[in-house]
């Protein structure tokens, strides 16, 4: 086992796409920008297999929370791009919120002190 890998933490179901919404917030990117802030912003901690990135880019443009294009990369490469679109920008509050409500409620039970 790679010693980057030891601590490495499986996301919830439903996480990743919050992620992905997230990470778009900042700016249109291609698949492994998107891996890449989110390996950054997680402090290394998170990353996300290819096995599950791109179904789960795949099924967030079925819902129309984001859209694709074709561009041309720094390298001179043709990337597909991805774009959070308006109800992905709702769909990104709502799932925020539902995120702040898990982790209240985790922390009432892993901390039962610091709600009373």
């Amino acid at each position: 086992m790679k010693r980057g890998y030891q601590n490495r933490i499986e996301l919830l179901q439903g996480t990743l796409d919050l992620l992905i919404l997230q990470t778009l917030q900042w700016g249109p990117r291609h698949g492994y920008g998107i891996n890449q802030a989110i390996r950054a912003g997680s402090g290394e901690v998170l990353q996300v297999d290819t096995g599950s990135l791109y179904p789960a880019l795949h099924r967030l443009e079925r819902r129309k929370w984001i859209r694709s294009e074709w561009t041309v990369s720094e390298n001179n490469q043709r990337v597909k791009t991805y774009q959070l679109t308006p109800a992905g920008k709702k769909q990104l509050l709502a799932e925020r919120s539902n995120w702040e409500r898990l982790t209240a409620a985790m922390s009432g039970i892993l901390d039962p002190s610091e709600g009373a």
